[in-house]
Formats: C-alpha cells, sequence, structure tokens
C-alpha cells in the first residue's frame, strides 16, 4: 500500500468490498499522483477531479450499504478510468487534438464511457492523442508532446499515448483507448502496459466511422486481469451501432496453465525490421512459453512491409482519409505536419487501388494468417520493431528499424496487419526492457473471435515474464530542453 496510486484495479475491487479501502482514498491517491508528475508527462487534456471525489463518496457509502450483498455491486464501482478523449463526454469538449475543433461539445456519452459509468467506474482524467489519432506518437499543435514516464524524451507511443503514459505513471488503474492501425497496443507495448484490441464488434463504436471495419475501441490496464475486467464492461450489442455483436463468454480473471498449447511464433510476420533487444525479448517469451509446457513453434508469414503498407493505406484513402479532410475543410488553424501527411499518403494509395482491390488485399492477408495460424492456438510477435520513439518526432522521412531503413513509420510497428484480419483478438504485453529503459512487448494473436486464448497465453507471460515489480523512477528526473 505505500505506492496506492499503482493499485491495480481487482485489488482495489476485492479491498473495497471488504471495506479495508475506500474510493474516496484511491481517489485522492491517484489525483496527489497526477498532480505531482503530470507536468513532467503531459499525459491528460483535462481533469474532473471534483467531480470524481464526489462520485467516489458516493461509491464509498454504497459498498458501506451493500456489505452483505457485494455481488450485486457494479463491476468497476469506484474504481478512477481515465478516458482517452475522442471518447465523448456529453458537455465536455471534443476537441481529437485539432486546433480547428477548439471547444466542440459532445452531446452525448461515447459507448464505452456509458458502459464505464453504468458498471459504477468514475471517469476522473481525460487522455491525450495525436490528431485524429493517425500517428504512433502523441503531441499536437494544441495539447503539446506527451512524454513516456519510463524515458522523457521517448513517446509513449501513439495514438493512445496519453492513456498508456497514464496507466505508466499512476494516474489510474484503468483507461480507454482505441485502435485502427495499433493505437491501443503502440502505446501499451512502449509504456509496459496491457493493451487489448477486440475483434471487430465487440465493443460498440461511435458512428460513422464505427461502421470501418479495421477500427475498434477497447481497454489498457496494468495487468491482464484488469484489461479482462474493463473488455467485459465494454463488449456487447449496442443499438446505435450495427457493427456490435453479443459479447460471449466473459473473459475469466484467472486461467488454466498454457502446458499443451501450441502457440505459433514469428519474430519478423515476414520481412518486419527487427531492433536485437525486441528480438532477445520476444525469444526469451517464447523459451518461457515452452518452458511452462507450451509447443511453441516458429512459423513463416510472406508479408512484406511494402505489402502491408499498401493494404492498410488503400483502406485509408477510401475511407478514413476522406473523413479527416472533410473535418478539416475550411479551417485555418494549424495542424500537425503527421496529420497533412497521412491524408497525402492514404490519397495517393486510393488513386492507385480501387476499394474492390483494396478488398483483395484484406483477404490476401487474412488468408496468410490463417494458413500460418492453423493447427495453433495462438500467435505471438513482437508489437513494434523499433525500441522507442523520440517524443516529438514526426518520422516524415521514414524510420530506421532492426539495421533497415523504411520508408514509412507505420512500417515500424507489427499491428496493423491484425487490423486487417480484425475478427482477430490481440493482447499485447511487456515482454522486457530495451536499453534506453523504454519497455519492449509482444502481440498474442487468436483466432476469429477466441478472446480466452490470447488472455490465457497474456496471463502466462505476466506470471512467466513478471514486469508488476518495475515501475517509472521519477527521482532527478526532468523535462528535456528540446
Amino acid at each position: 500500500m505505500e505506492e496506492l496510486h499503482y493499485l491495480d484495479a481487482a485489488t482495489a475491487l476485492r479491498l473495497f468490498r471488504a471495506r479495508e479501502l475506500s474510493p474516496v482514498e484511491l481517489m485522492n491517491a491517484v489525483i496527489a499522483r497526477t498532480e505531482e508528475v503530470n507536468g513532467e508527462v503531459n499525459a491528460l487534456t483535462e481533469t474532473l477531479f471534483d467531480d470524481a471525489l464526489a462520485a467516489a463518496r458516493l461509491a464509498e457509502a454504497r459498498y458501506a450499504r451493500s456489505a452483505d450483498d457485494a455481488g450485486a455491486l457494479p463491476a468497476l464501482l469506484g474504481l478512477p478510468v481515465a478516458t482517452k478523449e475522442k471518447h465523448a463526454l456529453a458537455g465536455r469538449t471534443i476537441e481529437q487534438g485539432l486546433g480547428s475543433h477548439r471547444g466542440r461539445i459532445a452531446a452525448a456519452d461515447h459507448p464505452v464511457v456509458a458502459r464505464i459509468r453504468a458498471a459504477g467506474g468514475i471517469v476522473h482524467a481525460r487522455t491525450a492523442s495525436p490528431e485524429f489519432s493517425c500517428a504512433t506518437v502523441t503531441h499536437s499543435p494544441l495539447w503539446g508532446v506527451a512524454r513516456n514516464p519510463w524515458n522523457l524524451d521517448r513517446s509513449p507511443g501513439g495514438s493512445s499515448g496519453g492513456a498508456g503514459a497514464a496507466l505508466a505513471a499512476g494516474f489510474a488503474p484503468l483507461a480507454t483507448a482505441s485502435d485502427i492501425a495499433g493505437s491501443t497496443r503502440i502505446p501499451a507495448g512502449f509504456t509496459g502496459t496491457v493493451g487489448y484490441k477486440a475483434p471487430y464488434g465487440r465493443v460498440p463504436g461511435a458512428p460513422p466511422l464505427s461502421a470501418d471495419w479495421y477500427r475498434g475501441d477497447g481497454p489498457m490496464a496494468r495487468t491482464v486481469a484488469d484489461a479482462a475486467l474493463l473488455a467485459n464492461v465494454m463488449s456487447g450489442p449496442d443499438a446505435g451501432d450495427h457493427s456490435t455483436v453479443p459479447a460471449g463468454e466473459p473473459i475469466p480473471s484467472a486461467h488454466a496453465p498454457v502446458a499443451g498449447m501450441r502457440i505459433a511464433l514469428s519474430v519478423t510476420l515476414g520481412n518486419f525490421p527487427i531492433d536485437p533487444a525486441v528480438e532477445a525479448n520476444t525469444r526469451a517469451v517464447a523459451a518461457a512459453l515452452r518452458d511452462a509446457g507450451a509447443d511453441v513453434i516458429e512459423v513463416a508469414l510472406p508479408w512484406t512491409t511494402d505489402q502491408v503498407r499498401e493494404t492498410i493505406f488503400t483502406h485509408f484513402g477510401h475511407i478514413l482519409g476522406p473523413a479527416m479532410a472533410a473535418e478539416l475543410a475550411g479551417g485555418d488553424a494549424p495542424v500537425a505536419a503527421y496529420t497533412t501527411r497521412f491524408i497525402a499518403d492514404a490519397a495517393a494509395a486510393a488513386a492507385r487501388n480501387t476499394l474492390a482491390e483494396g478488398l483483395a488485399m484484406d483477404a490476401r492477408i487474412q488468408a496468410e494468417l490463417a494458413a500460418a495460424m492453423s493447427g495453433f492456438d495462438a500467435l505471438l510477435c513482437p508489437t513494434s520493431g523499433v525500441a522507442s520513439l523520440d517524443a516529438a518526432g514526426d518520422y516524415l522521412a521514414g524510420i530506421d528499424a532492426g539495421g533497415r531503413h523504411l520508408e514509412h513509420y507505420w512500417e515500424a510497428h507489427l499491428t496493423s496487419p491484425f487490423n486487417v484480419a480484425n475478427r482477430c483478438p490481440v493482447l499485447a504485453v511487456p515482454s522486457g526492457f530495451a536499453a534506453d529503459g523504454v519497455p519492449t512487448s509482444v502481440q498474442v494473436i487468436g483466432h476469429p473471435f477466441a478472446e480466452g486464448s490470447v488472455f490465457r497465453v497474456g496471463a502466462a507471460i505476466e506470471a512467466l515474464v513478471p514486469w508488476a515489480h518495475h515501475r517509472p523512477s521519477f527521482r532527478g528526473s526532468r523535462l528535456p530542453t528540446s
């Protein structure tokens, strides 16, 4: 209890129900931690501390009244939850990092926010993202530069970088995220946290882009069990999102051992270049799973970074890019260079390939993944090929990874193929650390809608390669001068 702000959600709920900890005590701890160090990290766009403390007092009273019937209490009662700014809160701003959207007010809660509130979760802070959530770093002219608590010179990743930084710094036990090409898993990977990309349709989104089959909203947390807890709250049909599907069986908090499971390993997914530290940590995870009795076998995938980039940008060029351009039309506020580049790259890909050709590209990647995973329970691979990113970097001239120069920075991450194959659940969990102190990560990919398998493997990795005792230290830290 020395660092109450780092208490995991599952333990907090148990202590709340036993009346050994008050939601007010936990809320005060995360507020104090946020006020102490967010000036260095810049993970948040807004805090709602007064309202959050009032809600925590109500939760405290409800626990006191329900001591003999704790099973009837809402699933998240009294827990602080940081929500990504793009997940709208009724009556609050919905700016998405854009100067042209400054002061826009949301009319209604985003579906995931509504579900969190209905489950007793308390939204006490809102987290930063890049403009339109379209970059793998988190900075914007409107909100400035979000920094990685493990190394303030480095980025927490993007687009849910504020969420990852907030979790790693101890500002909340749970956070919301979104993912259209890795925007949950990339920041989870760089901040030593857990990020879950649910199968498309499992978690409701906000129309009209909820109809985009690459995208999805989901949870981030510091433990696998906490990610499952929030995923269960978020999941299930929503009348406002016709892509949603039944929630299926709840993801359990405890899992059978991995002994007897067959797990495919692909370090490069074809020809993605991989930093040596990332590869070493990925192989160490695979070895630990083997030692636990899993049958881990290396497999080959035929993908190239060029193929994956052309596939996803063709998709973006026919859907997300035009939507972004329409939002910016007529505005004169400064726009981040990565936003201009993203729209241009998407438009160029759409000019080269029709939507029908893009669907054929999607189908090829989906078929190749299915073939590689045939006979296996899950696939294991790195989350990112690079060990870290510069906090203020744009990477418009490409990026160096694993001894190779890549034309586009999205090629440095091994996440987007699983948005193409978006019915596959994917869990990102920490795998170790790189030389600069930034965490590394692996992804666990399951067959379509087979959520239990990825959480089973993720929980095993968490137990076999523990990272929970590691916390970023702010002693002697300083904001970089540049």
